[in-house]
Formats: C-alpha cells, sequence, structure tokens
C-alpha cells in the first residue's frame, strides 16, 4: 500500500495511530518508571591489584585511573565503594617474587591472602571479597599452569590451584575464582575446599574465558605477560559458541556457584545463551581492553564518558548479566548516585 493521499488524512481519526510507543519515552521519570533493565551499584564488581608492602600506589599507563596499590591504600578505595554502593570486590596480587611454580600464590602469607586478612578484619561481612585463583600472576614465565617441555600440563596446574584456593579461602575470601581454564578444576577445589572444612567457601569460575587480545592492559597491571607463545591452548577459541555452553555445562555439575563470562563487549551472545541455560548468577567482566578503549577515547574528547560507560553496562546487563566486574565501578557507581 503506499502513501496515503494527503486529503484523506482528514477521514482518519485524530488519535491516529492509536499505539504510539513514544508515550512512555516522553519524560525521564516516565522512561525510568517503565525501563526493563536498572543498573545499580550493587551490580558492580571492582577488581583491585595489591603490592606487597605499604604506602605503594603506582598508577598503570595503559589503564588510566587505576593502580597497583598495597593493601593500606586499597582499604581506603574500598571504603569510598562501599560508601557508593558498591558490594564486592575482586583481588588480583602482584607480588615482589615470582617463580616457575607460582609458589608465593598458596602461601598463608602471600600477598592477597594478607590482604584478605586485613580487608576482612576491616569491613567483615559488608563487603563479598572475591579472589582471582589463577597462577599467572605469580609464575616467572607468566603462563596460567604448571609447564613442563614448554607445555601446560593440566592436572598438575589443578592440584597448585586447588591450594591456592584453600588458603585463599583459609584467609577469609568469601568466593574464589579460578579463571585459568584447566579441565576440571572445579571439581579439584570443590573437593579441596570441602576437605579442608571450607565447605561455605562459593566458587565463580570463569567458565567461559576466551583467549583475548582485549587482556593487554590487564597483563601491564598484573606484569603477567607470557614470556613465550600464548594462552590459545587453554583459553577459548573467539569463533566458538557452543564449546563455551559445554565448558559452563561441565562446570556446572562440577560444583561451581557463579559463572563468569569475559570478556563482555564482544560476547553478548555468548552471555545470552549462558542465561537460557543455568539459572545461577552469571557474572560478565567488562575487562582492561575494553575499559581502556573507552578512556582513550574519553581523553581525545570523542565521545561522553559517561553516557558510552552507562550504556555498555546497561547493554550487559540486559544481555543476562546479573553483575558485572569493571574497573568503571567507581566513577560508573558515582553516576548512577547523581542520577
Amino acid at each position: 500500500m503506499g502513501p496515503i493521499p494527503f486529503q484523506c488524512w482528514r477521514l482518519i481519526p485524530l488519535s491516529f495511530p492509536t499505539v504510539r510507543l513514544r508515550r512512555l519515552r516522553r519524560t525521564p521519570a516516565l522512561r525510568h518508571l517503565v525501563a526493563e533493565t536498572q543498573l545499580a551499584p550493587k551490580d558492580l564488581i571492582y577488581p583491585l591489584f595489591i603490592l606487597e608492602g605499604r604506602n605503594q600506589r603506582q598508577p598503570i599507563p595503559s589503564m588510566p585511573g587505576i593502580f597497583q596499590q598495597s593493601v593500606d591504600n586499597a582499604l581506603i578505595e574500598i571504603d569510598s565503594a562501599l560508601k557508593l554502593g558498591i558490594k564486592a570486590i575482586m583481588l588480583f596480587g602482584v607480588p615482589e617474587e615470582k617463580d616457575s611454580q607460582a609458589t608465593s600464590a598458596l602461601m598463608s602469607h602471600g600477598v592477597v591472602q594478607q590482604a584478605i586478612r586485613k580487608i576482612k578484619e576491616t569491613f567483615g561481612n559488608d563487603l563479598v571479597v572475591m579472589a582471582d585463583t589463577c597462577l599467572c600472576e605469580y609464575t616467572s614465565h607468566g603462563h596460567c599452569g604448571i609447564i613442563l617441555d614448554g607445555q601446560i600440563l593440566n592436572d598438575p596446574t589443578i592440584e597448585v590451584l586447588s591450594q591456592v584456593a584453600v588458603s585463599q579461602a583459609e584467609a577469609g575470601a568469601d568466593i574464589v575464582c579460578p579463571s585459568d581454564m584447566m579441565d576440571g578444576r572445579v571439581q579439584a577445589i570443590r573437593w579441596a575446599l570441602d576437605e579442608a572444612g571450607l565447605t561455605d567457601t562459593a566458587i565463580l569460575s570463569h567458565a567461559s574465558k576466551y583467549a583475548s587480545a582485549l587482556y593487554a592492559p590487564f597483563r601491564d597491571a598484573a606484569q603477567s605477560s607470557p614470556s613465550f607463545g600464548d594462552r590459545k591452548t587453554y583459553q577459548m577459541d573467539c569463533r566458538n559458541k557452543r564449546e563455551a555452553l559445554d565448558e559452563i555445562e561441565q562446570d556446572l555439575l562440577e560444583g561451581m556457584d557463579m559463572l563468569m563470562i569475559k570478556p563482555a563487549l564482544s560476547y553478548l551472545d555468548i552471555l545470552q545463551s549462558a542465561r537460557n541455560l543455568v539459572n545461577i548468577p552469571i557474572v560478565a567482566y567488562n575487562v582492561s581492553g575494553e575499559y581502556s578503549m573507552v578512556k582513550a577515547a574519553s581523553e581525545k574528547g570523542w565521545i561522553d564518558e559517561e553516557k558510552v560507560v552507562l550504556e555498555m553496562l546497561t547493554g550487559v546487563k540486559r544481555a543476562g548479566a546479573d553483575m558485572i566486574t569493571t574497573y568503571h565501578a567507581l566513577e560508573a557507581a558515582q553516576w548512577l548516585s547523581a542520577h
């Protein structure tokens, strides 16, 4: 049917069209009232890079606004986060000493273990403390596992990861977060935690972690770039979706309590499919490269950082995330509180 002739408009009721979807977009209050997806500070998890020592605060050039810092300075930042409504943090260690076996990762006096104790002592159960359970920050070669003849060994790695998880849980971590992508590590960690009497410690598995170029700034922050090769033999291929769902189902059977999709923005289809597959809480990781690209464009004056960040994070939540780990957390919480 072609356009209605001008002379025929007088025959159409003045209320045409009857359905006007724009009615509920007319004012900010109306739009907020009917919004299908609500983003709040409580949905955000703030990652922190912890250094040994005291009074340390080192800027990370590739991640403007993010720092490597000792726990005394981290406490100040965590207090600010809590006041903004952020209820969870994720800790990454930056130890002074590294070796091929990631020895410092599982020590009771390791950098993250000491930080967990101090943070829990200060904030108690008002704050959820998550600990990254991986070896890459602690190995001299930068890979996420134990190496023999240039190969990353699966089973010896999960033995070490289980010890790391127990050490973190004994220090007081509410949630341990295996991010290594070794096969069977969730089950091994669950058994180790239960054997140690730590049955209440939850596991947030990076069940769907892709081998992504978007991790580069994180590797600067954690000083964890591989000294040879890459991580494509254990992290997932970006071309695969069904495999991600297999990984998720496997970790669910092995006892994970929460699921991580990583990265977030390039893998929203994985996130939505995961939401349709499982009923457990899902976390999406708005990773370092995604953060740094926004920061770089904002510094150039090419984008409105606040609007872009809130739009992106809302999109991640709309796709199915219950929570979002993001380096934008503090700023995003401030912006949300101002709205």
